[in-house]
């Protein structure tokens, strides 16, 4: 392929946010490497980086940057792709009878745009209907932390919640709305600082629209303390 016509479209797919699948795109050999071998790989590609950027790597201000952006990449950013950083998701019966739906509302929510690395940041709203079970509610919080800890889509993230949840509390009735922005379109690109991406997955009873609707009435609703 001519490498113009490449690069344009390689261009145009990460401008668009166009995701291939549902599932995060890892390879077979994902986990072959040590977080520790990880790391020093990651410290010696960003030292060329930056090396080929032209910067004086022996300044003392930026000698240590490869190894901190390394770490963060591996124990913080993209900690969300080690399956053995899931959290642990403890189900217990609906002794209380609640029949109603549980909303959580305003997750803080940090991820990373999968096609330029920059910060995407903003809001989950996660709503349930139990079916016999029910869920702490600060799983839910970290729910949407590891699946937010990896190069994502936010259309990806959003299903990927749902459908953990889903599977968590044996039921189709789970919904979540993310509303979030991104800075590889208010930093660089178009560089519009005032938008914002909304997104959304419901599941069971919360594809009925008046289910949906008190979801989203939940939603708006000011918290007072």
């Amino acid at each position: 392929m001519d490498l113009e016509k490449y690069l344009k479209t390689i261009e145009e797919l990460g401008n668009n946010h166009i995701r291939t699948s549902s599932k995060t795109p890892l390879r077979e050999d994902a986990f072959v490497l040590s977080d520790t071998e990880k790391i020093r790989l990651i410290e010696e590609n960003i030292m060329h980086i930056l090396h080929t950027l032209g910067m004086d790597l022996t300044d003392d201000s930026l000698k240590g940057t490869p190894l901190r952006v390394a770490k963060m990449f591996v124990n913080e950013l993209f900690g969300g792709l080690n399956p053995e950083n899931k959290p642990k998701s403890s189900t217990f019966d609906n002794k209380y009878k609640y029949g109603e739906m549980l909303v959580e509302k305003n997750i803080t929510l940090y991820s990373t745009c999968e096609h330029h690395l920059l910060p995407i940041v903003g809001k989950a709203h996660i709503a349930y209907i139990s079916s016999g079970k029910v869920v702490g509610l600060s799983k839910m919080n970290r729910i949407v932390d590891y699946f937010a800890k990896r190069p994502q889509v936010q259309e990806r993230l959003t299903i990927q919640i749902v459908e953990e949840l889903q599977k968590v509390l044996n039921t189709q009735d789970v919904a979540c709305v993310i509303d979030a922005k991104h800075l590889c379109v208010n930093s660089r690109g178009i560089k519009d600082i005032d938008s914002s991406t909304v997104t959304a997955e419901f599941g069971g009873k919360f594809k009925n629209s008046e289910t949906k609707r008190e979801f989203l009435d939940y939603i708006k609703m000011e918290t007072e303390y």
